[in-house]
């Protein structure tokens, strides 16, 4: 086994693995601060206003601080939580409903340790990660729908 060093002036190697830390953590701060604000209320809002100044009042209120409450259309409930993390449909007898289903959706922070030997040779590493997407168990809140309109709302106590 043959092993190559090439040497980088000016920079010694403990100043090469604080810049990568560095970089990653801006990186991951970066990241979180677009997820916290990719999609508002308000954004939301902002690109379907001509169909958010027909409503009234008191529901154009209720989208702005992120709520619903039955008989909203799905337009509704879009502009106030935005695409839901699943859609199920459920058949009754009674009929067909939709339902929306949202998680708490901020960033979710994850580190990591790892070791390894092998031979005479031993390493140490570890990582950190975000994560803004994918199954989430904490569930909060699902819309159920019928005739496009909210029929039912669950919404997780805390």
């Amino acid at each position: 086994m043959v092993t190559v060093v090439i040497p980088v002036p000016f920079i010694r190697r403990k100043q090469i693995s604080t810049m990568r830390l560095l970089s990653a953590l801006l990186a991951l701060v970066m990241l979180a601060l677009l997820s916290a604000c990719a999609s508002s209320p308000e954004s939301r809002i902002a690109d379907h206003r001509g169909a958010f100044d027909t409503y009234p009042a008191a529901v154009q209120e209720k989208i702005r601080a992120g709520q619903v409450e039955v008989g909203f259309t799905t337009e509704m409930v879009g502009l106030a939580l935005g695409e839901p993390a699943r859609k199920f449909t459920r058949q009754t007898a009674a009929g067909d409903t939709e339902i929306w289903v949202y998680h708490h959706d901020a960033p979710r922070f994850n580190l990591g340790i790892g070791l390894g030997t092998g031979g005479r040779h031993s390493s140490m590493g570890g990582g950190l990660a975000m994560s803004t997407g994918g199954y989430d168990p904490d569930e909060k809140i699902r819309v159920e729908f019928r005739d496009g309109r909210v029929s039912a709302i669950d919404a997780r106590q805390r």
